[in-house]
């Protein structure tokens, strides 16, 4: 939620606060992070890639995001031993630390675009609910996403992120009892339904579904922005790879069987977002609907780290400093409508792009096979590279470098395939 219901209540590029939280909330905080709409369009995957080949590429997608986490943890405790002015609490402090003002720039920027993505993954897919929800209303998708628009405006101008906490909360409890009622449904649908596993697909005669599953399974397990934030968060840090261990290793098997009961049940016709495969009645409608209210109200916290970079740079141009420098009321006013102009053009943008996007299963595979493919296995690969260098066993030197070629590989292809192969 790719993204996603992810960073709900956490400004992406910020940090947590250093050694406050328990294990309990740290572990929701992973799953916060983690999970999002994304997994809605899992039983679509396992429909292109097939069903074993949709669980076991979900599996290793878990696994190799896992490890990868880990690498930068580990780089992070090796540059805590170094002595520095500069502390590495967020993923663009170690990009700095490996790289200098490149590495930060470029993890930032990838960051930046993950996040746009994942903010036009909302629209995308509150656009297609509603559709399906009002059919016969005579109003386009591109309709329903520019009615969003004055809202997502006004939602973007609060300043607060504390005032989002009550929506954060009721995004969380929609999101899972969204989940609930659809692989309830789903299992029922399987098990009730008259089918064999002859019926369905094993593994996809098509190769090329295979990278756009996999794009898919990266773009839900995608929350490695907020890694190094929510270890330095935990009291006890030590316990962090552990807890993440368990968080994934849950995280998984729901996403498995979300994806395998999805498919089972609907074959063929499963939709890229499976919602849209319910039977219409109340219970159905009451679960999109939940779950678009749930999306209004946390689109802007997905806009808030870009809110963050853009007026940042912007603050630092010649006549922002003159605003923020005066003293007078008037050149106060006129820095805050700035502000608000700035993300209220961002809003627009990103509704722009949201009414051009064909699908929402394509466009979260092109999301997860391009920057969410980079920011997970490449710059992490690469990181490790660089600190450790020769100090590595043979062994994890090639397996860094698998990591590093075939994030750039992956990338490489799953977007060629997304785009031209689905």
């Amino acid at each position: 939620m790719e993204q996603d219901m992810k960073n709900i209540g956490i400004p992406l590029l910020e940090s947590l606060p250093s050694g406050t939280t328990s294990k309990a909330q740290t572990l929701g905080n992973i799953i916060v992070s983690i999970v999002g709409t994304g997994v809605l369009g899992l039983p679509f995957a396992f429909r292109v890639a097939g069903w074993f080949a949709g669980a076991l590429g979900v599996i290793i997608t878990g696994i190799s995001t896992y490890y990868c986490m880990l690498l930068l943890i580990q780089c992070r405790e090796k540059l805590a031993l170094e002595k520095s002015s500069v502390e590495t609490r967020t993923y663009g402090d170690l990009g700095y630390r490996c790289m200098g003002t490149t590495g930060r720039y470029l993890t930032e920027f990838l960051i930046l675009i993950s996040q746009c993505g994942g903010a036009v993954a909302y629209l995308v897919f509150i656009g297609q609910n509603l559709l399906s929800i009002f059919k016969g209303h005579g109003l386009t998708f591109a309709s329903y996403v520019f009615l969003l628009v004055p809202v997502e405006i006004g939602l973007s101008w609060i300043g607060s992120l504390a005032a989002f906490a009550p929506f954060s909360i009721f995004a969380d409890i929609c999101n899972a009892l969204a989940m609930g009622i659809v692989l309830k449904d789903d299992i029922q649908q399987a098990i009730g339904g008259k089918f064999s596993f002859a019926e369905r697909t094993a593994i996809t005669s098509n190769l090329g579904g295979l990278p756009f599953a996999a794009g898919m399974a990266v773009f839900c397990f995608e929350g490695f922005g907020m890694t190094l934030s929510l270890q330095n968060s935990m009291k006890d840090r030590t316990t962090f790879p552990r807890l993440l261990g368990q968080a994934f290793a849950g995280i998984t098997l729901v996403y498995v069987s979300f994806g395998f009961f999805g498919y089972m049940a609907y074959g063929d016709q499963t939709r890229d977002i499976v919602t849209h495969n319910l039977p219409r009645n109340w219970s159905s409608v009451a679960v999109q609907v939940g779950l678009c209210l749930g999306l209004v109200f946390t689109f802007p916290v997905m806009l808030r780290p870009i809110n963050e970079i853009v007026e940042e740079k912007l603050s630092g141009g010649h006549w922002c400093k003159k605003l923020h420098n005066s003293n007078t009321d008037e050149s106060t006013i006129v820095g805050k409508i700035g502000k608000y102009i700035s993300r209220a053009v961002l809003v627009v943008l990103l509704a722009l792009l949201a009414s051009c996007v064909p699908q929402f299963g394509v466009f979260a595979s092109l999301v997860g096979s391009t920057v969410c493919a980079l920011i997970s296995f490449v710059l992490p690969a690469t990181f490790h590279l660089r600190l450790f260098g020769s100090s590595l066993h043979l062994w994890q030197k090639l397996l860094d470098s698998v990591i590093l070629s075939f994030g750039l590989l992956f990338a490489a292809y799953g977007t060629y395939n997304t785009v031209f192969g689905v």
